[in-house]
């Protein structure tokens, strides 16, 4: 009895003692150096250039600058650059890179993501950016409503991108001679209360003047405001006047995040992001944009204009237009509600009208961190298993692993410079597989049923078989949500040796300046396909390219679709 006293005592002690110290950080020196942090999508070490002010004080909170380095660029480089400093005369990026210059102090924490080279920052480099900057805020003291982001040339592009998609995060961003991916675009309107800057050189050859104008202007149409600063004669170095002397820091020094804007405009496609300063999407369309306009018209009364969006809260705590002890009255597509007091008020759509009601999604349905489409697998941590089942030989087994091997790579590449050592995930076989894989990891399962045992476990949760007497002449990929985790099944041809023949042709892009998606094989790359495709070998014949339901079931015209190929069996 004594004894247990004495242990349960000590514990309370020791919980109290850890409760009372503040949290341990790491340390760093003053100035630019290299740290890593540990990241989960293929348990790696990943880098990212850091700079820490003279005389940092972890009492005082910081701004932060997170600066995006263009293709065929690193870390490094990009910390020179943010801070004005180009290569000297004669030296190539390879010397330019082995060491730090002395240069001006700024008071700015200021990270550069390696993000796997030259990926661009869409998929697993875009997660590697939002992993920096959580290091950081681990790390370092961080102003909340300080937070930049800056980049040049494929960087540039990304910080349109990774800025359009989570507005809240920064106070302002300031690409330097852009060159965004085209899903960049229809979020344009998501700019409402983010400041932007952009920086063009007039003569620039490779991100030419007339694209970035272009952005511009659709901005402008979307009544952003947008600072834009074109530099004549300049090529496709315009980050020497951009980030020379300091500039970009003396603009930033006087953009801050306002947390509670009275207006917020935000679209969305995934849940992935699902939120903007006060406004959350609980249930969206599959295959659409959802789009809200919300904005506090008078205290307590709020008006919504709301489009392809069925289930939204309006998290409203610490928002001064709130007396959250008083009733909301909120205008949604013309329709008045009245929403009893509270901080967080619901809305649904049901039957084709709004109520105030919370949506709480079924439980297996997509939402929030399982939603597809197939490339989303391969953004978190995941395992791809090749099948052992009726091999004849070890040269069948090498073959199937070295297919599993290309579906790994072709998941990652990206424009010429596509670098498949830059993300390892692991690579094994159905006899390998554990039930913590399962429990740990997105499952990347390729063959059939018949040639790989954990996809004839599961036989009866998938929607979708490839007939054995189909794999030579058919090819599918699609994605399902299973027991918390995304599980991506790959039979038959394998479709990613000639993907561009079978994708439609892109959007027209008139006047805009696009970093092309394209792997080393000149196919379309897996952020291309949806949450299901299935093409026939010859004659270059999409059979489906579709989102599933919200339920994960195939849709009507696809399941018909599918059906009359003969050449899968498809679970009620």
């Amino acid at each position: 009895m004594r004894i247990t006293t004495y242990i349960i005592a000590l514990t309370l002690l020791v919980t109290l003692n850890c409760l009372s110290r503040p949290a341990i950080s790491q340390t760093f020196r003053e100035g630019p150096q290299v740290s890593v942090f540990y990241s989960e999508i293929d348990d790696s070490e990943q880098p990212f250039g850091l700079y820490v002010p003279p005389g940092y004080k972890p009492d005082k909170s910081y701004p932060l600058v997170i600066m995006l380095h263009g293709a065929m660029s690193n870390h490094r480089l990009a910390l020179k650059r943010v801070f004005g400093h180009s290569n000297l005369p004669g030296e190539n990026d390879a010397k330019a890179s082995r060491y730090f210059p002395d240069w001006k102090p700024e008071n700015y924490i200021v990270a550069t993501p390696y993000a796997r080279g030259t990926m661009g920052y869409m998929g697993i480099p875009e997660e590697d950016v939002y992993k920096v900057i959580e290091t950081c805020q681990e790390y370092f003291n961080i102003d909340r409503n300080r937070i930049y982001l800056t980049g040049l040339s494929m960087g540039g592009g990304g910080t349109l991108y990774l800025g359009m998609r989570r507005p809240d995060l920064f106070a302002a961003i300031a690409p330097v001679c852009p060159a965004p991916p085209s899903a960049f675009y229809p979020l344009i309107g998501n700019a409402h209360n983010l400041t932007v800057a952009i920086h063009q050189g007039g003569a620039d050859p490779v991100v030419k003047a007339e694209g970035t104008r272009r952005i511009l202007e659709e901005f402008q149409e979307k009544n952003t405001v947008i600072e834009y600063y074109e530099y004549p004669g300049v090529h496709h170095d315009s980050w020497v006047q951009a980030y020379g002397n300091g500039n970009i820091f003396r603009w930033f020094d006087g953009q801050v995040r306002n947390p509670y804007p009275e207006r917020v405009r935000y679209t969305t496609e995934w849940y992935k992001y699902n939120r903007s300063y006060w406004v959350k999407f609980d249930k969206l369309k599959p295959g659409t944009h959802a789009n809200i306009d919300a904005r506090f018209i008078a205290k307590n009364t709020v008006e919504v204009k709301a489009e392809n969006l069925e289930a939204f809260t309006l998290e409203l705590k610490g928002h001064p237009m709130l007396d959250h002890l008083s009733p909301l009255t909120v205008k949604i597509n013309g329709n008045t509600i009245q929403s009893q007091p509270r901080l967080n008020h619901y809305f649904t759509l049901s039957s084709g009208k709004w109520v105030p009601e919370r949506y709480e999604a079924p439980v297996g349905d997509k939402q929030y961190g399982l939603e597809g489409p197939v490339f989303a697998a391969f953004t978190n941590r995941h395992t791809v298993v090749y099948g052992t089942q009726g091999a004849a030989d070890a040269t069948e087994i090498t073959r199937r692993r070295n297919e599993a091997r290309e579906l790994a790579d072709f998941s990652i590449a990206f424009g010429n410079y596509a670098q498949p050592s830059t993300v390892n995930p692991r690579i094994i076989s159905d006899r390998e597989v554990t039930p913590d894989d399962h429990l740990s990891s997105n499952l990347i399962l390729v063959g059939t049923k018949e040639t790989n045992s954990v996809i004839a476990g599961m036989a009866d949760q998938l929607p979708i078989h490839m007939k054995p007497e189909s794999v030579t002449e058919y090819g599918m990929i699609y994605g399902v949500g299973i027991r918390g985790k995304m599980v991506v099944v790959a039979s038959g041809v394998p479709f990613w040796n000639n993907l561009v023949q079978y994708m439609p042709p892109a959007p027209p892009q008139a006047g805009r300046t696009v970093f092309n998606v394209r792997s080393t094989k000149g196919a379309t790359t897996l952020m291309e396909v949806k949450d299901l495709l299935m093409v026939r070998k010859y004659g270059s014949e999409v059979i489906v390219d579709t989102f599933l339901e919200s339920d994960w079931k195939v849709p009507a015209v696809a399941k018909d679709k599918l059906l009359q190929s003969g050449a899968v069996i498809l679970r009620d």
